[in-house]
């Protein structure tokens, strides 16, 4: 009896162990609700397949620095889908909340991609945000390839902002090391700059 009980916990650690987001591992799928377009949406994660997904979590709407984030973030949303990526925020508010604050904030009216509604907490706390103290999520990037394969990850203290223009850096990155196997991005790599091929010739002589 108490080998059976052993087996159990272990099935259900793996289960529960499954539902976390890790690097270079499969997301997994998830629907929430949306709002997008002064329309409420289901939007499934799997949707996106074929695309690279970025994830951007912040605290929560009518705050601080939460419309400056996502303010920039609307400024630099044709050059992410220009780069064949879906930029979707996320926070643990209602989205009726998301279209009273996209109604009355001028930086929020900018926002053209969807908001996603994380009130039960299930998606913050797959990709390892959640606060559960304050109901709220940390300051989340993940950048999730066309398998939906989790390749980026960037977790903030609430009190620190984020960057657009380095986070399109970090997708230019991630896009070419996948379009073009073997070769890796160094230090503060841009578009047409040099990369590396790892391997022992190089060993020493960086």
């Amino acid at each position: 009896m108490k080998s059976t009980n052993s087996n159990n916990c272990c099935c259900c650690a793996e289960k529960e162990d499954s539902l976390f987001a890790r690097i270079g591992q499969e997301i997994p799928d998830i629907e929430v609700d949306a709002y997008h377009k002064e329309e409420i949406e289901k939007i499934k994660l799997s949707t996106y397949r074929g695309k690279w997904l970025i994830l951007f979590f912040y605290p929560a709407d009518f705050t601080f620095v939460c419309p400056t984030e996502l303010e920039e973030m609307a400024e630099h949303y044709a050059e992410f889908q220009k780069l064949g990526a879906e930029v979707l925020s996320v926070s643990t508010d209602t989205v009726f909340v998301h279209k009273a604050w996209h109604d009355t904030s001028e930086a929020i009216k900018k926002v053209n991609f969807p908001m996603l509604s994380d009130s039960r907490h299930e998606l913050s706390k797959i990709f390892g945000t959640f606060i559960p103290e304050e109901g709220l999520s940390l300051r989340g990037t993940f950048v999730i390839d066309p398998d939906g394969v989790l390749r980026i990850t960037e977790v903030n203290d609430n009190s620190v902002g984020r960057n657009a223009k380095e986070l399109l850096r970090k997708l230019q990155a991630a896009k070419f090391v996948r379009e073009h196997g073997g070769n890796v991005c160094p230090a503060s790599w841009e578009p047409g700059d040099d990369t590396l091929k790892p391997g022992l010739d190089l060993v020493g002589k960086i």
